[in-house]
């Protein structure tokens, strides 16, 4: 059993919203948006700093847009961005050690067997598929490869040229659902009025230019590069990613593109719930070594909001609560897989 805790984030349950579109027709891939195929998609909102309020909004701007059709997931981004720099060149290299730009998605929202996504300038890839979370003990399957991926990046500006006239630098990505679909629910395609888990990261390093070239900036007591920058579309309330259970909400919609008002579905709150329940049992699994039977112990000021059944033996914990039309049950075990039954 994995011994570690697993901080609970800073932040309000808010997850972002989008609704898809169908694609009006096929995609022909040069990275620009500013084209008839992407006209119909809305943006998402800015994206902000992976904590939330907690930290100030971006410098540089960035959004995205996303449309599907029977075969692909579409994904288009826009990255304001006065320095446009990459290094890497080889597929599957740890793209995020380069500015870069993330796509992650967990097609039935337990949290388990998701997929991560990172491009850079270059339009050099690294895709992987996680059976769990870090947290949970992972690992990510790096030899895992989207089949029958396209991408496409624009450079507005010039490639590694510091002094140039940089702007931005736009990406486009095709990914098949014939891949996407390993992980589905059901193992097939999204249909209209589905919801699928999403997220988007960009990292930003900061930078100096020494001797005409881009040079990540480096803190002079230790003489490593200073920590990146974070910013994401659905704020996290902590610095890392991979809590799938706060990535944003895209539904997708049908050939008509109904916008109907988005609300939230009254069982995510319930699997909220269970989700604070699992962060405070593995903290107390963390200090004690052994799991907390007495949910209202764990429960604090706040109260839990449903009602909470807790079952725990020496190295496990399993706890359930009824669904909002009380017709079935969630369940959340210590391993963070969520599920209903």
């Amino acid at each position: 059993m994995n011994r570690s805790g697993v901080p609970e984030p800073n932040i309000a349950y808010d997850p972002k919203h989008y609704v898809c579109r169908r694609a009006a027709g096929p995609l022909a891939l040069d990275g620009r948006l500013d084209k008839p195929f992407w006209a119909a998609a809305p943006w998402t909102d800015d994206f902000v700093d992976i904590e939330g309020d907690a930290k100030p909004l971006p410098a540089k701007r960035t959004r995205a847009k996303m449309l599907w059709d029977d075969a692909y997931f579409y994904f288009g981004a826009e990255l304001e961005e006065d320095e446009i720099w990459a290094t890497l060149t080889e597929r599957d290299s740890v793209i995020f050690h380069d500015n870069d730009f993330e796509i992650f998605i967990d097609p039935d929202g337990d949290t388990h067997n998701y997929y991560e996504f990172e491009i850079n300038a270059f339009n050099t890839v690294w895709d992987l598929l996680l059976p769990k979370p870090y947290r949970d003990g992972g690992p990510a399957i790096n030899g895992w490869d989207i089949r029958g991926l396209r991408t496409a990046v624009h450079i507005d500006g010039e490639i590694n040229r510091p002094g140039e006239a940089n702007r931005k630098w736009s990406v486009e990505v095709a990914m098949p659902w014939e891949s996407l679909k390993e992980c589905a629910p059901g193992g097939r395609r999204p249909s209209a009025g589905d919801l699928w888990r999403v997220n988007f990261s960009r990292v930003e390093w900061q930078a100096d230019v020494r001797d005409g070239v881009y040079e990540k900036r480096k803190d002079p007591a230790t003489g490593r590069p200073l920590p990146e920058d974070n910013w994401v579309w659905s704020p996290m309330g902590i610095v890392n990613m991979h809590y799938p259970e706060l990535w944003g909400y895209v539904r997708f919609a049908g050939d008509g593109g109904e916008e109907a008002e988005w609300t939230l579905p009254p069982d995510e709150r319930v699997k909220w719930e269970l989700r604070k329940l699992y962060y405070r049992e593995r903290n107390y699994y963390a200090e004690h070594g052994v799991y907390c039977a007495d949910a209202e112990r764990l429960a604090g000021e706040e109260g839990w909001a449903c009602e909470l059944r807790l079952e725990t033996t020496s190295g496990t914990f399993h706890a359930s609560a009824p669904s909002s039309n009380g017709r079935a049950r969630l369940h959340i075990r210590e391993d963070g897989k969520l599920w209903t039954e």
